[in-house]
């Protein structure tokens, strides 16, 4: 079996009791890096030495066959630095193939930065997107905002300290400038800071520098209104194809700022 093993993304103390009695009996860890679980493993005084294989983004394809071979024998863990394996992280990989091979995969949750900084943000999580980390160059970072600019959706970003403020000016030119968005670095850490307002003015404070591990939160485009005719005229085109009244005046409703009741209404009396 593989073992997908969240581990903490800042503070020690957000070892879970599972984390603990899991490495302390592991016998093969696949890791991120193996100097970084070892140091893990030493800050939470376990004395355990399993056998430790790289598995990073370089080697993730060479080295997935092995451990898949191995988790048909023994127990595997799946470690990232930090945080959950697979999420901006090696292990996808390895996932898809110990799937495709009927290889059993489970997981022992943990911390998430992405989680974490959506939680604090104040911004809406009914429904979100992870974008992952932001493009580095300037091209494919305009197309993958382009892409995202309509979307109702809260979105979450990784990105470099380094490069934080040039991106926030980038969203604020890309999403709107009155747009609201949360900068959140070094989570769970001792200089945690969440900084909140409109992307002008997060992208303003950034400008001063921005240190340590970084989470960008950035509201969802604003529902345009469009006139209820051109809305009903979806709804019937919708209902249709085969959806429900009621299903049909809910999506054309979060499609175009109208009230899903006035839209039910207002089918109902247009026959």
């Amino acid at each position: 079996m593989i073992i997908l093993a969240g581990t903490p993304i800042g503070n020690l103390g957000d070892a879970s009791r599972r984390l603990v009695e899991l490495l302390s009996e592991a016998t093969v860890v696949a890791a991120e890096d193996t100097r970084t679980t070892q140091r893990l493993l030493a800050a939470l005084a376990i004395d355990n030495r399993p056998r430790l294989i790289p598995l990073h983004d370089h080697n993730e394809k060479r080295v997935s066959p092995e451990i898949v071979r191995l988790a048909r024998e023994t127990d595997v863990v799946v470690l990232s630095d930090a945080g959950m394996p697979t999420v901006s992280d090696p292990g996808y990989g390895l996932v898809r193939a110990a799937r495709e091979q009927g290889v059993e995969v489970t997981a022992v949750p943990g911390p998430s930065a992405v989680l974490t900084a959506l939680a604090v943000s104040g911004l809406p999580t009914d429904r979100f997107a992870f974008e992952g980390f932001v493009p580095r160059k300037p091209g494919e970072r305009a197309r993958a905002f382009a892409a995202v600019a309509a979307d109702p959706r809260t979105l979450v970003f990784f990105e470099a300290p380094t490069r934080t403020a040039q991106t926030l000016a980038d969203m604020a030119e890309a999403f709107g400038a009155d747009r609201p968005a949360a900068v959140a670095r070094e989570l769970t850490k001792l200089h945690e800071q969440v900084v909140t307002g409109t992307l002008a003015e997060v992208a303003a404070w950034a400008e001063g520098g921005v240190r340590g591990e970084v989470v960008l939160v950035v509201g969802g485009a604003p529902a345009r209104e469009v006139p209820l005719e051109d809305a009903l005229r979806r709804v019937r085109e919708l209902v249709g194809s085969g959806t429900r009244l009621k299903d049909a005046t809910r999506e054309v409703a979060q499609a175009t700022g109208h009230a899903a009741r006035d839209l039910y209404e207002a089918a109902l009396r247009a026959g």
